[in-house]
């Protein structure tokens, strides 16, 4: 995988080239996949969530830079969120913190926020809530 670096600022360089919390996450307890069928594009995001705040975010992309870039900086984003915040986090929010993407790219900007609403619904699916408490 290549960027041209023209069309890409900084920081969609940066986390393309130096990921952050790439791989896989042991014991988590939400897991979000999205799919872009037109670009091949695939992110796994994975979160473990303790007391209705996000504690830990990982992820696995295969695409572009901008797709592992907004996926990189997701991650980042959702560490240390309560689940109600993550769950207003838009597509724009995820462009808009890795400085803007060429307009052929925003599309990619769509798996973190896909996979975060999947992710979401899986943990709330599972009877869990953003009030949830320790009980040990």
């Amino acid at each position: 995988m290549s960027l041209e670096s023209g069309s890409y600022n900084a920081t969609v360089l940066d986390h393309f080239r130096n990921p952050r919390n790439a791989g896989e996450l042991p014991n988590a307890n939400a897991v979000g996949e999205e799919r872009n069928p037109v670009c091949g594009d695939h992110m796994r995001l994975m979160l473990r969530i303790e007391d209705g705040v996000i504690t830990a975010a990982r992820f696995l992309t295969k695409g572009c830079g901008a797709a592992i870039a907004t996926s990189s900086i997701a991650t980042e984003m959702l560490q240390g969120r309560r689940v109600s915040e993550a769950r207003t986090l838009q597509r724009e929010d995820f462009v808009e913190a890795v400085g803007g993407l060429p307009p052929s790219k925003v599309h990619c900007s769509v798996l973190a926020a896909g996979a975060l609403r999947k992710a979401l619904h899986l943990y709330e699916s599972q009877g869990r809530t953003d009030a949830d408490q320790c009980t040990s």
